[in-house]
């Protein structure tokens, strides 16, 4: 790219910069390089601003990542088709298939998707945005499931997806783990964005939240365990 292309994109860039530009140039950088590799620094000098501009629109490395997050899970509800979604199983097979696509196409980004929401911790990843989780809850009662189904459900279908999804993350070269060190220092005069996210806008996950927080973990390992032994079992005797 001559010098010349180069000021006139820096100069388009500084004109329009905004939260959703910031967060699409970050989530570029780090399908490219990891989280790792993402500093405001870096995003700065992609779009060809000071690095201190960027803190007019993200107040830090919470809520730029999760920015991030809320861009990948965006829309994900709405693009399910609804011939497909009839039926529950078709509802979380179509689901299943949207989020791993997310997985497979931007797999450095995914272990992001498979932390925990600060807004609401006690929900379980991937899905993580909190507008999918009540979603998913109010779907399935809609097909007919109780609370206490619905809630079941959604523990087993996140704990395959994570599982899975991971394992495949990293095989296409991703870190497992988020970064955890800031990204620069910054102390923007604004409120946290998607880190700061209500629970207002989500009635089922606020009504169903105390059975959402449930530890349960022993009987699930315990359960998830069984029925592997059982797959094995029946495997072996064919």
């Amino acid at each position: 790219m001559s010098s010349q292309a180069q000021s006139d994109e820096t100069t388009s860039y500084s004109g329009r910069l905004s939260r959703q530009l910031i967060v699409r140039t970050a989530l570029s950088q780090i399908d490219r390089t990891g989280t790792e590799g993402l500093s405001m620094r870096s995003l700065a000098k992609d779009l060809g601003v000071e690095a201190m501009s960027l803190y007019r629109y993200v107040h830090g490395r919470e809520d730029l990542l999760e920015g991030v997050v809320d861009a990948l899970m965006d829309g994900l509800t709405s693009r399910l088709d609804a011939e497909l979604t009839e039926h529950w199983q078709g509802y979380l097979q179509t689901l299943a298939h949207e989020v791993r696509l997310i997985a497979v196409e931007h797999p450095k980004a995914f272990p992001l998707v498979a932390s925990r929401h600060p807004a609401a911790p006690w929900l379980r990843p991937p899905l993580r945005s909190i507008e999918v989780v009540d979603a998913f809850l109010a779907a399935l009662i809609g097909y007919g499931f109780s609370d206490d189904q619905a809630v079941a459900a959604y523990r087993s279908f996140t704990s395959f997806l994570l599982g899975q999804l991971l394992l495949e993350s990293a095989v296409r070269g991703a870190a497992v783990s988020p970064v955890e060190e800031p990204l620069d220092e910054g102390e923007a005069d604004i409120p946290e964005g998607d880190a700061a996210r209500s629970l207002e806008g989500a009635p089922q996950v606020m009504r169903l939240r105390g059975l959402l927080s449930e530890d349960r973990g022993d009987e699930e390992f315990e359960t998830s365990l069984e029925r592997l032994l059982d797959r094995l079992s029946m495997e072996l005797s064919q």
